[in-house]
């Protein structure tokens, strides 16, 4: 039997919003490669990816043009904009190398938008940058999030049944 988890990449594809200025990046490249249904928008955020069904959208970020790049007042504006945009927003750090300068761009935004909805994650290329950016998705899908909760249920039963300490209070 095979599960969810170990399934090939094209047996699950979901419908992706993409700014149009992310259309010939390679990560949508991939998630095209992975069957899933693209959709070009000039209307969403510049740089930014949306999944409508698990209602996540990231915005891809490359560290070297956000240092040196434009002001740090837009760039936070422009995030800013991003998260109160998406209830359940990411980030997404693209560097080759996190090296102090890109640690503390994200310890900087992180800071700057504490307590609210955005989260940060680095990534080293386009590859793991598909990775994280599906896992979440998957995780925050409705039928894939209810296989996740059945399984922590199941592995919360077996341990309760199973486990030496539950043994010995349940013999006192």
């Amino acid at each position: 039997m095979a599960s969810q988890d170990t399934a090939a990449p094209g047996d699950w594809s979901t419908t992706v919003i993409v700014s149009s200025s992310l259309q010939d990046h390679e990560v949508i490249a991939s998630l095209r490669n992975q069957r899933h249904k693209i959709r070009v928008s000039n209307s969403v955020q510049t740089d930014s990816i949306i999944f409508p069904l698990s209602g996540t959208a990231f915005l891809l970020v490359n560290t070297q043009e956000a240092r040196g790049g434009e002001d740090r007042e837009t760039f936070f504006d422009k995030i800013q904009q991003f998260s109160s945009t998406h209830r359940n927003s990411f980030i997404v750090m693209v560097a080759a190398l996190h090296g102090p300068e890109e640690w503390d761009l994200m310890r900087n935004i992180q800071l700057r938008f504490l307590g609210s909805n955005l989260k940060v994650i680095p990534a080293h290329n386009s590859a793991e940058t598909v990775k994280s950016v599906l896992t979440i998705v998957k995780a925050t899908c409705k039928p894939h999030c209810e296989t996740i909760e059945e399984k922590l249920l199941q592995a919360k039963v077996y341990i309760a049944e199973n486990s030496p300490a539950w043994k010995a209070l349940d013999e006192m």
